[in-house]
């Protein structure tokens, strides 16, 4: 399986360097193409541990970041070395997580030689992953130089789980080199199982933990930071992307009246937000953009790392991802504000989260524009159903929290068990 794997990599290196390349073009800050090739500018390690964590763009770098906290908690002289994917994740990084790393590097592209040249330089006693990279050529450098390998916040989607069935002989291949699997709920680890993993355990959700992170911010500085008056009720829109979504929640806004809202816009990608503009202005909105240091009744917020702590001004979010077959994004962030969520019924990348919030009664599905414009009028002049959905929202995201310290705690057990051996030259797999 691993030099079939290879073989069509080299295959089809025409169609995919060309598309990974395109794609960095449109990001504002690029890549450092040396460390995607593996020359990570780390010095070998001479004495102590050092733990990998890899991170592939903003939100999981975001989701890792309570368990960085612990690590550092709990092992303080444990070495971290950090890597992203993406520019937006480094730049998150940079910012938003001083003092939880000692480095910040790129991940090798997952071509043999650049992550065999990526082990070496970093020499890990344990290589964490978040969630859902899982890279063959990546596990078996990890594997060429005895590093353990975990998985860790892991979860499935239901519609990478049908797709993984289908090709069940190259998963079973790729966790072989996969020492552990913490997972995020009973429903993950049983899929993992069936797709071929082996020592699988349930930790639970670290973003529960990481919504919470958000919570000192003090709502009246965001009100004024945003020129919010505090005469009309704000919603907030986290995270749509696609083609449609955008559109799809602007329209529902308009029939609410742009009038009645005032609107703090977050689009996924910072990238749309010129497109989203164009959508808002046709509907008849008055926009302001963030970035330019506007303010006005329907703010595009295009920044990074400021929504987390905006929530904390919303009388009602919108989470995007899931009005559009998309899998839905993160709604935990407004729930830990104890912020009543309307979301699309394409959830299914926080299936368990949606279930929990939905059957607390924290958050409503709205699968067309009319019922999205219905939900929110209806809540926006009821304060007391609001405030009854605002207290099951908070309830629910603090009977789940302490996920991050479970997977920390573990962490630093697998690095203790596999202290610093002398390295193996690399061998060929087949």
């Amino acid at each position: 399986m691993f030099v079939l794997y290879n073989l069509l990599i080299a295959i089809f290196s025409p169609i995919w360097v060309p598309w990974m390349l395109l794609r960095t073009r449109k990001r504002k800050e690029k890549p450092n193409w040396a460390e995607r090739q593996g020359d990570l500018t780390l010095s070998p390690r001479k004495d102590g541990d050092r733990i990998w964590v890899h991170a592939v763009s903003v939100g999981e770098v975001v989701a890792v970041t309570p368990i960085l906290r612990e690590l550092r908690a709990k092992a303080p002289k444990l070495e971290i070395v950090l890597s992203v994917t993406t520019s937006t994740g480094h730049q998150t990084a940079r910012e938003r997580l001083d003092g939880l790393f000692d480095h910040l590097v790129y991940a090798p592209i997952d071509v043999p030689r650049f992550t065999l040249r990526a082990m070496q330089r970093a020499q890990p006693n344990v290589v964490a992953i978040m969630e859902t990279e899982l890279w063959m050529n990546f596990l078996w450098a990890a594997k060429t130089f005895d590093v353990t390998t975990a998985l860790i916040n892991g979860r499935i989607s239901d519609r990478s789980f049908r797709r993984s069935t289908k090709i069940k002989f190259f998963y079973h291949a790729l966790l072989r080199d996969m020492d552990e699997c913490l997972m995020q709920s009973e429903l993950d680890a049983e899929r993992i199982r069936a797709l071929g993993a082996g020592k699988v355990e349930v930790l639970g959700n670290c973003k529960f933990d990481q919504a919470i992170d958000g919570l000192e911010a003090d709502p009246a500085h965001w009100r004024k930071e945003l020129g919010l008056s505090s005469s009309l009720p704000v919603v907030v829109v986290g995270s749509t992307r696609g083609d449609m979504e955008p559109k799809f929640v602007v329209d529902a806004l308009r029939r609410v009246g742009f009038d009645k809202v005032q609107v703090v816009h977050a689009p996924r990608h910072l990238e749309t937000a010129d497109e989203l503009e164009r959508v808002v202005r046709e509907a008849g909105g008055q926009v302001a953009r963030r970035s330019r240091g506007e303010t006005g009744s329907y703010l595009i917020l295009d920044t990074l790392g400021e929504l987390s702590q905006v929530y904390s001004v919303a009388d009602v979010a919108i989470i995007g991802g899931g009005f559009d077959k998309l899998g839905g994004q993160n709604l935990i962030q407004p729930l830990a504000h104890g912020v009543p969520v309307l979301h699309g019924p394409n959830m299914q990348n926080f299936r368990d989260v949606t279930a929990m919030a939905l059957e607390a009664g924290a958050s409503e599905t709205c699968a067309t524009e009319e019922e999205l414009a219905a939900a929110l009028t209806r809540l926006l002049g009821d304060a007391g159903e609001r405030a009854k959905r605002s207290a099951a929202a908070k309830s629910l995201v603090a009977s789940n929290v302490g996920a991050s310290a479970r997977y920390a705690a573990r962490l630093v057990e697998l690095v203790r068990a596999n202290p610093r051996r002398p390295m193996k030259k690399s061998s060929s797999k087949t």
